[in-house]
């Protein structure tokens, strides 16, 4: 591209952010976790596109072939401040076309939304930061703190091939950061006719875990006292049903005072009755909500044997298993008592939960950039049920909250739109976003 093909200085972010979002989403970056996918290296390309043509001269990091990543770092006005870590992801998880009412990876515009894989996670994140900082490249203005912008490579596998091995290697990319801000928080819902947004503070914990039972292998016509399938069925069946206990986090109690306010009700803390209408009072946020008021375990696979004549010598499950922050020890210990004596609990990966402060000058930033765009909202905390790449960077000290502006119609059910069929972001919810994060790159 020439510089008479560059967009004037004069258009502003929120009026490329649909092309830019539209062209991430058209290059499939499927990751299926097993490395056969196609990889990130294509987008990573393309960002790196984006951001030479305005002057700047990020760094692609590509870990392992076609893994790739991106950073740049940007000097801010005030030099003493430590930096901030404005980060997305470019992988997405796998769509099967034929579950689709659209091709998932032509990023259709179809009622005045952006139809395709990563339209919410995260290419609309993705493309609203590429917009803000090509901005700052064109016209010149600069955030008043470093800035260190990061798309990272394999989110959607816990970051293996990209947060996670940055942090672990390359450390010095993240110097002098004390905060981060990434996705899934900052949307909107809609609580008794009043528009509250959601600003991640804090997310669970992860154990991804398998089971394994070790038993005798023989006819299947025999008696068998030592059978790897009955034990392995024991053990999935105790924990799948095993009663967690109701544990509020700061955080999560701090969204039911707000949600309780905003309703006119209140609630108890120890009454799970009480606690429901509250949780249903966000409407479609309450799938991501409802998941935060106790750890989850739940048994995602099986396998065993290879015909139905043959008791085989081992059955292997999966569990993916999300504990309350701080709850981590705790419930591996009771994972353990419920798959008993006769099943090993292996590791297939595992990261802390997060819990972070609803209070600060980038939370004051954030809350006063939405308040600028939509007067009249409200901002609240909550917990995120799955995990981000604030997990990774946690480990350098660095505080993570989700922030990825969006201002949705309420019937919109955005939780369901994360690795959903048809997922899809509204036109005038990435330019609002892109507004709210460009007030917040100047202010905070």
């Amino acid at each position: 591209m020439t510089s008479a093909d560059l967009p004037p200085a004069s258009v502003r972010p929120e009026e490329e952010v649909v092309e830019l979002c539209r062209d991430l989403i058209r290059i499939d970056t499927s990751n299926y976790g097993d490395g056969s996918g196609p990889g990130e290296r294509e987008a990573a390309e393309y960002v790196m596109a984006r951001l030479t043509e305005v002057g700047w001269e990020p760094e692609l990091l590509e870990t392992e072939p076609r893994r790739a990543n991106v950073v740049l770092r940007i000097p801010g006005t005030d030099p003493s401040r430590p930096a901030l870590v404005l980060h997305g992801h470019t992988d997405v998880v796998p769509a099967a076309a034929d579950d689709w009412s659209v091709d998932p990876f032509a990023a259709e515009v179809r009622d005045g939304l952006v139809w395709g894989r990563g339209a919410v996670d995260m290419k609309d994140m993705d493309a609203m930061i590429l917009a803000v900082v090509r901005d700052m490249g064109r016209t010149g203005w600069r955030p008043p703190r470093d800035l260190i912008v990061a798309l990272f490579a394999d989110e959607e596998n816990g970051g293996r091939h990209g947060a996670q091995r940055l942090v672990r290697d390359r450390p010095d990319l993240f110097e002098g950061a004390s905060e981060a801000i990434s996705e899934v928080g900052g949307f909107s819902v809609q609580i008794d006719g009043r528009r509250a947004y959601l600003l991640q503070t804090a997310e669970k914990g992860l154990a991804w875990l398998r089971l394994v039972a070790d038993g005798t292998a023989g006819h299947g016509s025999q008696v068998n006292t030592d059978n790897a399938v009955t034990a392995l069925a024991g053990a999935v069946h105790r924990i799948g049903e095993h009663a967690w206990p109701l544990h509020l986090t700061k955080t999560v109690t701090q969204l039911l005072d707000g949600v309780a306010e905003l309703t006119g009700t209140s609630y108890d803390p120890d009454d799970l009755a009480s606690i429901e209408p509250l949780v249903d009072a966000l409407g479609p946020a309450k799938k991501f909500v409802g998941a935060t008021l106790r750890t989850g375990a739940n048994p995602t696979q099986l396998e065993a044997g290879y015909k139905a004549n043959v008791i085989p010598g081992q059955a292997v499950g999966a569990l993916d298993v999300r504990p309350i922050p701080g709850d981590e020890p705790q419930v591996m210990e009771t994972i353990a008592r419920l798959a008993g004596p006769d099943v090993r609990v292996e590791d297939i990966h595992r990261d802390t939960g997060l819990e972070v402060p609803f209070s600060g000058d980038l939370v004051d930033a954030m809350v006063g950039a939405i308040d600028a765009e939509d007067p009249g909202s409200v901002v609240l905390p909550y917990m995120l049920s799955g995990g981000t790449d604030n997990k990774s960077l946690s480990r350098l000290g660095i505080a993570g909250y989700g922030f990825a502006p969006l201002r949705l119609p309420p019937e919109l059910d955005f939780a369901g739109m994360f690795h959903g069929v048809d997922e899809r972001v509204p036109v005038d919810a990435l330019r609002f976003g892109t507004r709210v994060l460009e007030r917040l790159l100047r202010t905070c």
